[in-house]
């Protein structure tokens, strides 16, 4: 292991589990968001990177089942519907003879809004367990 990859592992070691959550998301959607922006050119990454958003949100929903899973119902039964849009989007562009950079606004928005909602709650969090 060369030094870049012991700092980020050290680095991804100490984050929450929705610290972690939110950098993936984030991290997806900059690659649908990269090959929106690039389409001509990066096209042919598509399959891939939509692969891996269908990946993570398969995670995060199986997560949702979990029975120790803290969040509430109405979040796990969101966060599940949201993962069926999802999947259901993926399909389609997949699908698609010709398909558009602009069916990608829309995964990309839902990654960026949940990775946002997941740190909103992290420093929540973290002001809680600072000043009890």
């Amino acid at each position: 292991m060369d030094s870049n990859q012991a700092y980020v592992q050290t680095q991804v070691s100490g984050l929450t589990e929705s610290e972690l959550e939110s950098r993936a998301l984030i991290k997806t959607a900059s690659a649908l968001n990269d090959i929106k922006e690039h389409w001509e050119e990066k096209k042919t990454e598509l399959p891939q990177a939509l692969e891996k958003n269908r990946r993570l949100w398969s995670i995060l929903a199986t997560a949702m089942g979990e029975p120790d899973c803290p969040q509430d119902k109405t979040i796990k039964i969101n966060i599940i519907n949201l993962s069926i849009f999802i999947f259901k989007r993926i399909n389609m562009i997949l699908g698609a003879e010709d398909p558009k950079p602009e069916l990608l606004n829309i995964l990309i928005d839902i990654n960026m809004n949940i990775a946002k909602g997941l740190n909103e709650r992290t420093q929540s969090e973290e002001a809680i367990t600072e000043n009890p």
